[in-house]
């Protein structure tokens, strides 16, 4: 047991020892999500998160490989919920869930499940997860929706569980909703189960530390991680710093993200004002995703090493205008919200390059992620929804080149190809690195790679595409070039429109070419040994 009570001080070393427990915690209870989720998207691709968080909704500790955006919305989705649903409402055996946009992730297949803890029949904090659901009825995922009530069905805050027993209306009402309910169910109940690991590793944790409730480590915590993100903001120039990211938009409307980052001392803010309005079509960012892919860049450039909670982000302030497509108003398309919040890393990172250009790196091709969703039924009529989950080439840095088929901002995985073929009538034909694709720098930028997928059942298969970057690439930083642009198309060559939805026969097949990475720093500045060795890699011609 740790010397520790509700009255003695909390030394560093003790608090260092409880935070570590406490990602062990959520960590322990990812791996029963993942464990015993049914779709592939949380097994295979670790699309999901598990957050501990206080009885004030202030995250304390997530697990180590938890989404970034979710683990940014969390604590706002449980400051809503609480306002709704008090906590003197909330009873042991609880579970409220939702997946309504603007109160959760920013687009409806993504669940949130939210549980209360209760340590000697006192409630002390809560566990709330994530999970991308394999379906969630309506178009399927897509960006060609022009509200959200055609993106599938929106669920308010309800109890999934009141004292223990399961809303039975509402399960049926999902399953009858969805395409893939026989994983879309166990899914969720996934995340209930990862719930109960939790609650029961923080009464242990309470219980070994001689502690009443999480109040005073939390304050703690937040207090350290809010000491350590001023430290490192004070460490930059104060000024203002303006970056202007162009993006493809949709069809003949492209849009334009303004970003003006502003440092005073131990204070940041950001401001999107002068960004793009929001669009009639699913490529909107909630105010939610906007501000998690806000805060996760600054928080990997300026104090990466320090764990991050509630702390790591009060001194800093994000404003995205109302009716922008950064922050738009009900009920505005957002299915495909990432491909405009994932390109708010560049923005970011452009405004930093003025101030400490040592920290950051160049845009990432796999910033917005190129997403397919596949989806039909098999011979026996059997439903599939499946998503294709693999990125570009990220930027490099002023330290080394950028890492090749990589995922950021996020951090959700490709997953293998076997199961991925298991899962649906698909077979990758060719999935490879392309050569010269990341931009051209004293560090080169990651590459992207191409996959040519063949549909081999006996019906036609439904795709839906969400793909960025094909008329602005991943630009390079500091006289770094651009990266290669992302495309898609048909096997006989014909090229699709990127955010389309496509019909796939069987027999043909479909070729997804993933942008590069932007290069860093003075290409005539790059050594000859790392010139040789991406030759004789076949990384560049």
């Amino acid at each position: 047991m740790l010397a520790t009570t509700d009255t003695k001080p909390i030394s560093d070393i003790d608090l260092e020892i409880m935070w570590s427990r406490l990602i062990s915690i959520a960590d322990e209870a990812a791996i029963a999500l993942k464990r015993t989720a049914f779709s592939t998207i949380v097994r295979e691709s670790n699309d999901y998160a598990v957050v501990l968080l206080d009885e004030n909704a202030a995250n304390l500790a997530e697990n180590s490989s938890a989404v970034p955006s979710f683990v940014g919305v969390l604590p706002r989705t449980l400051s809503s919920l609480l306002k709704i649903t008090p906590p003197e409402e909330w009873h042991p055996g609880d579970c409220v869930v939702t997946n309504d946009p603007w109160l959760g992730t920013g687009h409806l297949p993504d669940l949130v499940v939210a549980s209360p803890v209760y340590f000697k029949s006192k409630l002390i904090g809560f566990v709330a997860s994530v999970a991308h659901l394999p379906d969630i009825g309506g178009t399927s995922l897509s960006a060609t929706c022009h509200d959200v009530f055609e993106e599938g069905l929106r669920i308010p805050p309800m109890k999934l569980l009141d004292g223990g027993k399961a809303n039975a209306n509402l399960l049926d009402l999902i399953r009858a909703n969805v395409r893939v309910a026989d994983q879309v169910i166990p899914d969720i109940f996934a995340q209930i189960s990862a719930h109960s690991v939790a609650q029961k590793g923080l009464c242990n944790f309470l219980a070994a530390t001689g502690l009443s409730d999480l109040s005073r480590v939390s304050g703690a915590l937040q207090a350290k991680s809010e000491a350590a993100m001023g430290r490192a903001i004070m460490e930059l120039p104060d000024g203002e710093y303006r970056a202007v990211v162009k993006a493809d938009g949709y069809g003949d409307r492209e849009t334009e993200i303004h970003c003006c980052l502003r440092v005073d001392g131990a204070n940041l803010s950001v401001d999107y004002s002068g960004t793009s309005p929001q669009v009639n079509f699913g490529i909107n960012s909630v105010l939610n995703y906007t501000y998690s892919y806000t805060v996760y860049p600054l928080k990997c450039a300026l104090d990466p090493e320090t764990p991050h909670n509630e702390g790591s982000y009060k001194t800093i302030k994000v404003h995205a205008p109302e009716g922008s497509i950064l922050n738009p108003v009900f009920p505005a398309p957002c299915n495909a919200r990432h491909l405009t919040g994932q390109l708010l890393a560049g923005a970011i990172f452009e405004c930093l390059a003025q101030a400490a250009p040592d920290r950051i790196l160049a845009e990432s091709g796999s910033a917005p992620s190129l997403r397919a969703m596949f989806s039909g039924a098999r011979a026996d009529g059997e439903r599939f929804s499946q998503m294709l989950m693999c990125s570009g080439g990220m930027g490099a840095s002023a330290r080394g080149d950028g890492l090749s088929c990589m995922p950021f901002p996020t951090n959700t995985g490709a997953g293998s190809i076997e199961m991925f073929e298991g899962a649906a009538p698909l077979l990758i034909q060719r999935k490879e690195l392309l050569a010269s694709s990341g931009g051209q720098g004293c560090f080169r930028g990651g590459l992207g790679q191409e996959i040519e997928i063949e549909a081999v059942g006996k019906r036609p298969i439904q795709v839906s595409l969400m793909v960025e970057r094909t008329k602005y690439p991943a630009r390079g930083l500091q006289g770094g070039g651009n990266g290669s642009p992302a495309k898609a198309a048909l096997g006989n060559g014909v090229s699709l429109d990127p955010k389309s939805r496509v019909e796939l026969h069987p027999g043909e097949t479909i070729t997804l070419s993933f942008a590069g990475g932007g290069g860093f720093g003075n290409p005539a500045e790059r050594s000859q040994a790392l010139i040789a060795s991406d030759k004789a890699s076949g990384y560049t011609a």
